[in-house]
């Protein structure tokens, strides 16, 4: 596009009204995207049903992100057009939606769901596909292959994740049981996805931290109590509990842990550090431990941590510009379609809008810092982020703090 076309299209734009050199390279570079082709990126989540109070603000993340970076210029002055989707948290509806971005509106890359359940169910579609994908679910199925016991996984290539592995935070959560001596647990467990997930890993990395699981029970992600199954381990003798779910039933077994006067610590899982949490527990919270990304926290970490930065200008454009924490606080799950659609544009960035070279261009990124951690995939590893990327919260006064 010559320099006149380019100035003709900022003027159609209202970008200015000023001669052609005084149009600042900035205000051009953001006319020039706008009037560009778009790059259309799917975006699916749970923006209604049981699990909205996630998917919806995780709507919102991800637009902002897309204002920011076309802002900026866009995609090698390209502008992003995000493609909404709910799946209500319903699998059958994720699959839907997945198909629709791909055989109507044409996207070349796609973030989301929200549950693990929806994850697994569209897996087979993406890799059909072959449209690169970032997930912003927790559980680790979605970016395994083949078979694991009686499990089979099927492929990967093309799925990605942005939040922690389940196999990193249970690895924060025994490392910190070792340290503290605590050998004995039982296992309170979601019984879904998620939740399958969750013991699988603590059943295999257990015994690496010396640890005995003593006694486990699940419950329905929608089941309003949960005092039996506590009851049933508390007689096992364990030292800690560790519940593995997410959502309002999380603060369920808080209560009810409480409620029976049970004095061993319990243990949520990364992906429910969340104001919602104590504020639904209660005083019943206090002593909950959980691990987190370092955004819980990011005032206590050392100016030398490089995410840091990252993340306080992420909090800022949350509480201060876009004013999003009045209606849904920041909490462990904020960052993560930031960081799905930050993977997908530094990868179009380098390689363009393919999406096979997206694909290898995600798969090759190495030191991205985002607001959940710093990212080094690899071909056997489509997450990118260790235990480093992880801190270990408790409930202390009604807040979330930073504990050894």
């Amino acid at each position: 596009m010559t320099f006149a076309r380019m100035f003709r299209a900022a003027r159609r734009l209202g970008v200015a009204a000023l001669p052609p050199l005084a149009l600042s390279l900035a205000a051009l570079s953001a006319a020039v995207a706008q009037a560009a082709e778009p790059v259309k990126i799917g975006a699916f989540f749970a923006l209604s049903g049981p699990t909205a109070p996630v998917g919806a603000p995780t709507k919102l993340v991800a637009q902002m992100f897309v204002d920011k970076v076309n802002k900026e210029g866009g995609i090698n002055g390209r502008p992003i057009e995000l493609v909404l989707g709910d799946t209500e948290g319903d699998p059958t509806k994720a699959v839907l939606t997945f198909k629709r971005f791909v055989s109507e509106e044409k996207v070349v890359a796609v973030i989301g769901p929200t549950r693990t359940d929806e994850g697994m169910a569209v897996k087979r579609q993406i890799e059909s596909a072959g449209i690169p994908t970032v997930m912003t679910v927790g559980g680790d199925p979605v970016i395994m292959e083949g078979k694991v016991g009686n499990m089979d996984f099927g492929s990967a290539r093309h799925v990605f994740k942005s939040p922690q592995r389940s196999s990193t935070a249970v690895r924060k959560v025994l490392g910190h049981l070792k340290k503290h001596d605590l050998t004995k647990v039982a296992l309170l467990l979601s019984g879904d996805n998620f939740g399958q997930d969750g013991e699988r890993w603590l059943r295999s990395l257990a015994p690496e931290y010396g640890i005995e699981i003593v006694g486990a029970e699940q419950f329905k992600p929608t089941d309003v109590d949960m005092k039996t199954q506590l009851t049933a381990l508390a007689g096992k003798g364990p030292q800690a509990v560790i519940c593995w779910t997410i959502g309002p039933a999380g603060s369920i077994v808080s209560k009810n842990h409480h409620a029976l006067g049970l004095t061993m610590p319990l243990l949520q899982c990364h992906g429910l550090p969340d104001p919602a949490y104590i504020r639904l527990a209660g005083e019943a919270a206090e002593g909950d431990l959980m691990p987190a990304t370092k955004l819980m926290t990011w005032e206590a970490l050392p100016d030398s941590d490089p995410q840091k930065k990252v993340i306080a200008e992420f909090v800022r454009l949350y509480r201060d510009e876009y004013k999003y924490d009045a209606q849904y606080p920041l909490n462990t799950h904020s960052g993560y379609a930031w960081d799905a659609l930050l993977l997908l544009v530094e990868a179009m960035r380098t390689v363009g809008t393919e999406p096979a070279k997206v694909r290898d261009a995600l798969e090759a990124t190495r030191g991205l810092v985002g607001v959940s951690g710093v990212f080094n995939l690899g071909p056997q590893d489509h997450n990118g982020l260790g235990e480093d990327s992880m801190v270990m919260l408790q409930v202390k006064g009604g807040k979330f703090v930073m504990v050894e």
